[in-house]
C-alpha cells in the first residue's frame, strides 16, 4: 500500500474547498458526473483514433444511492486510471487532465467537458471520506484503489475493479444526508445533467401499480444526449423547436418565434433562443436562459453573456469558449464574453428584421407581444437600437402601424411647427385622454399610442434618434398650442380683469391636493372648450421616470404640476368676466389702484438709489409701501373670495376640467354633482 500526502500548497485546502471554492454544495454532483462523462468521451475518442482497440461496451454513467451504507457512487466505463494517473491527476490538485488531453487531440475532442482536478475535490463538500476504484483502458493495467478522509493524507493500493472505468464512492457526512435521498439526487441530475452527451442512469423507472409507485426493471435515464441545439437547423422542423421549448418550459404557451445560434468562428457558440409572449406587465425573470458548457448546465444567471434586454427571452446557450472559474459557477467578463454578447445582439436584430420583411402582417399581429422586448433593447443597447429602427413599429390610436420613416411621411406636412420641427403627438391612455385625442383628430392631427410601461423613457429616446422630431403628449396643452404654427392669439383682458378671473379660478382649484395648478388664459375661439386642465410635459416626464429610477426621487417628491387653461372667448367665460366686472369693479379697483401706485413708488425709490444701498429713510419708506401693497392685496383677495359663491359657473367649469383629467374625487365630486343638479333646476 502506498501512503502519502496530497500535493497542496496549504494544509487548509479542504476547508477552502468545502466552504468557499464552490458557491453551492450541490455542485459536487455536476462536477463528478461531468468528470465521468469526460472519461467516457475520452475512451470514445481514443477508439476513433485507433489508440484503443478493445470493445467499448456500454458507455454510460451510473449514479447509485445506498442509503443504508451512507454512500453515493458515480460509476463510468470510461478511460479509467492507473496508479500513475491517480498520482498525477488526483494527488496533485489543480492539474487539469482534460486540458492535457485537449492539447493532444485538439482538433477532434471538442466535446471533452472539463477541468479534472479541483472538480473531483468538490466531493469533500458533502463527504467525510472518498474512495476511488479504477481500472485503466491500457493493456496490462492493474486496478487501483485510492482513499482519503478529507485530510491531506491518502492511501493507495491495488484495487478490486475488474471492468474498465472508475467508481467514485462518496461516504456522505452527517450534515449532508439529503444527498442520500433518491428524489434529491434525481432532481439535481435533471438540473445539471439533463443534456449531457452520455446517458446518465439514476435508479429505476417507476410506475403506479396497486395503489403505489414501484420500481421497474428499466433503468431511469435522466438525460437527453442529443438536445436540439446540437443539431443543424436544416435538420429540425418547427415541431422539433416547439417540442424542445415545451420540454424546457412545460405548461407555457407556444413561443412567438425562435433563433437558432450556430457559430464556430471566431468563437464556438450554439443554442436556441425563444421569444415568449410578453405582455406589458414588465417582469424580467432572470432564470429564462440557461448557460451550458458542452451540454453541462453551468448557470441560469447569464448576465454578461446575454445582453440585459434579452433576459426577457428563454432558451439555451452552449459555449466552451465562455471562461468560468473553477466551479463553473461565475462568469468572468472578458473579451470572449463581450464578443459573444455582441454576436447574440446582432443575430437577434437580424432575425427580427428578417421576420418583419418576410411577413409584415404577421409581424404586426405579434407586435404587442414583442414590443416591450424591442423597446427595452433599444433603451439599453445602442447597437441594437440602431438596428431596431428598421423594424420598429409605431401604432396610432386607430390601431394602424407605421415604421418611423412611414410615420414621418404621414404627418410631416400637417404636423410641422413654426420652428420647423415635426411634432409627434402621443397618448398614454386612449380612454382617459379621449377628449384630447378627439380634439387633435378633429384638427387633422394623428396621435400615436405609447401606453407601454417603458414608454416614458422611450419618448426621450425617439426624440434623440429621430432627427427634427419632437414628441408632445396630447394632453400637455390645448390643441391649438400643441403644434404652434405661428404666434398665438393673446387673451384680451385688462390687468384688473385678469386679476379678478385668476383669483376666482384659483380659488376653485384648491380642492385638489398635492398638485400645483396655474391658471392661464388663452383666446381659443367661441367654439373651443371653456376650460381645460393640461399637464406640464417636462415635469410629467421627470416624475414618471423618477417612479422607475430611484436616483431621480427628487422629481418624484414634487407635487404634480398642471395648467388650468381658461378660454376667454367662450361665451360662458365671457359672461363670468362681465358679471365679475360689474359686481367687483367698484370694490376691487381702488385696491388695484393702490397696489399699482405703491409699487410705482417702490420702484422709483429703488431706481433713484441705483446700485447704492437704501438709506434708513428710504428703507423705511419702502417697507411701509410694501405693507400697504400687502394689505391692499389681502383686501382685494377677500373681496373676490366673498364674491366667489355667487359665481357658481366658475367652480362648474373648473370641476368639468378636473373631472375630464380624473382629478375630481370624493367630496369634491359629490359637490359637483349636487351643483350640476341645482343648475339644471334653474
Amino acid at each position: 500500500m502506498q501512503k502519502g500526502t496530497i500535493g497542496v500548497t496549504t494544509e487548509n485546502i479542504f476547508p477552502v474547498i468545502k466552504k468557499f471554492l464552490y458557491s453551492d454544495h450541490e455542485i459536487f454532483l455536476r462536477e463528478l458526473v461531468s468528470n465521468a462523462v469526460d472519461a467516457t468521451q475520452k475512451i470514445r475518442t481514443l477508439s476513433s483514433f485507433g489508440e484503443f482497440k478493445g470493445d467499448l461496451g456500454t458507455l454510460d454513467v451510473r449514479v447509485t444511492v445506498d442509503k443504508e451504507a451512507g454512500t453515493l457512487t458515480i460509476s463510468d466505463h470510461g478511460i479509467g486510471m492507473t496508479a500513475d494517473d491517480v498520482n498525477k491527476y488526483i494527488n496533485q490538485i489543480a492539474f487539469s487532465g482534460a486540458e492535457e488531453f485537449l492539447e493532444k487531440f485538439k482538433d477532434n475532442a471538442a466535446n471533452i467537458i472539463g477541468h479534472f482536478g479541483l472538480g473531483f475535490y468538490s466531493a469533500f463538500m458533502v463527504a467525510d471520506k472518498v474512495t476511488i476504484e479504477s481500472l485503466s483502458y491500457q493493456e496490462g493495467a492493474e486496478p487501483v484503489r485510492w482513499e482519503c478522509d478529507g485530510s491531506p493524507e491518502y492511501s493507495m493500493e491495488k484495487g478490486s475493479r475488474t471492468e474498465r472505468g472508475t467508481d467514485i464512492i462518496l461516504h456522505i457526512d452527517k450534515d449532508s444526508t439529503e444527498f442520500l435521498e433518491q428524489n434529491r439526487i434525481d432532481l439535481l441530475l435533471r438540473k445539471y445533467c439533463r443534456f449531457l452527451p452520455v446517458p446518465v442512469i439514476s435508479g429505476k423507472e417507476r410506475e403506479y401499480k396497486d395503489g403505489q409507485w414501484v420500481d421497474t426493471e428499466r433503468d431511469l435515464v435522466i438525460n437527453s444526449t442529443e438536445p436540439q441545439w446540437t443539431k443543424k437547423p436544416a435538420d429540425l422542423t418547427d415541431k422539433d423547436y416547439l417540442d424542445f421549448y415545451h420540454e424546457l418550459y412545460p405548461g407555457q404557451e407556444d413561443p412567438l418565434f425562435w433563433i437558432h445560434l450556430n457559430v464556430d468562428y471566431p468563437f464556438n457558440l450554439t443554442g436556441i433562443l425563444y421569444f415568449p409572449k410578453i405582455k406589458n406587465n414588465f417582469d424580467i425573470n432572470r432564470n429564462r436562459i440557461s448557460l451550458y458548457c458542452n451540454q453541462v448546465f453551468v448557470t441560469d444567471s447569464v448576465e454578461g453573456v446575454v445582453p440585459e434586454f434579452m433576459m426577457l427571452m428563454q432558451g439555451v446557450i452552449d459555449s466552451p469558449d465562455i471562461p468560468l472559474n473553477v466551479s463553473r459557477s461565475y462568469l468572468q467578463a472578458d473579451t470572449a464574453v463581450k464578443k459573444i454578447s455582441g454576436y447574440i445582439t446582432k443575430k437577434v436584430a437580424s432575425r427580427l428584421d428578417e421576420l418583419f420583411r418576410a411577413d409584415r402582417a404577421d409581424f404586426e399581429k405579434k407586435w404587442n407581444d414583442i414590443r416591450i422586448f424591442i423597446v427595452y433593447g433599444m433603451l439599453t443597447d445602442e447597437k441594437f437600437c440602431d438596428a431596431a429602427l428598421k423594424f420598429l413599429l409605431l401604432r396610432d390610436t386607430e390601431g394602424k402601424y407605421f415604421t418611423p420613416e412611414e410615420y414621418k411621411t404621414l404627418v410631416e406636412a400637417n404636423q410641422t411647427n413654426a420652428e420647423g420641427k415635426i411634432v409627434y403627438l402621443y397618448a398614454t391612455d386612449s380612454t382617459a385622454q379621449y377628449p384630447f385625442i378627439k380634439a387633435a383628430n378633429d384638427k387633422g392631427y394623428n396621435v400615436l399610442l405609447l401606453d407601454g410601461q417603458l414608454d416614458n423613457h422611450f419618448v426621450g429616446l425617439l426624440e434623440r434618434k429621430l432627427e427634427g422630431v419632437e414628441l408632445v403628449r396630447v394632453d400637455s396643452d390645448v390643441v391649438d398650442n400643441l403644434i404652434r404654427k405661428s404666434d398665438r392669439k393673446v387673451a384680451d383682458l385688462t390687468p384688473l380683469e385678469r386679476n379678478i378671473l385668476s383669483e376666482l379660478f384659483a380659488l376653485s382649484t384648491k380642492k385638489v391636493e398635492k398638485a400645483n395648478i396655474t391658471v392661464q388664459f388663452e383666446a381659443l375661439g367661441a367654439t373651443g372648450r371653456p376650460a381645460v386642465l393640461t399637464q406640464n410635459e417636462y415635469m410629467r416626464r421627470m416624475k414618471e421616470m423618477a417612479a422607475m429610477q430611484p436616483g431621480m426621487s427628487f422629481y418624484g417628491e414634487l407635487p404634480d404640476s398642471y395648467n388650468l387653461v381658461v378660454n376667454t372667448e367662450h361665451p360662458v367665460v365671457e359672461k363670468i368676466r362681465k358679471d365679475a366686472d360689474a359686481a367687483l369693479e367698484a370694490t376691487v379697483k381702488p385696491y388695484a389702484d393702490t397696489i399699482e401706485a405703491d409699487n410705482a413708488q417702490i420702484n422709483s425709490i429703488r431706481d433713484a438709489a441705483g446700485d447704492k444701498a437704501l438709506d434708513a429713510e428710504q428703507d423705511q419708506k419702502v417697507k411701509d409701501l410694501e405693507k400697504s401693497v400687502a394689505a391692499a392685496r389681502e383686501a382685494q383677495s377677500a373681496a373676490i373670495a366673498a364674491y366667489a359663491p355667487s359665481a357658481p359657473a366658475v367652480g362648474q367649469l373648473t370641476d368639468l376640467a378636473l373631472l375630464e383629467a380624473g382629478l375630481l374625487k370624493g367630496a369634491s365630486l359629490a359637490e359637483f354633482i349636487a351643483r350640476s343638479v341645482e343648475l339644471l333646476e334653474k
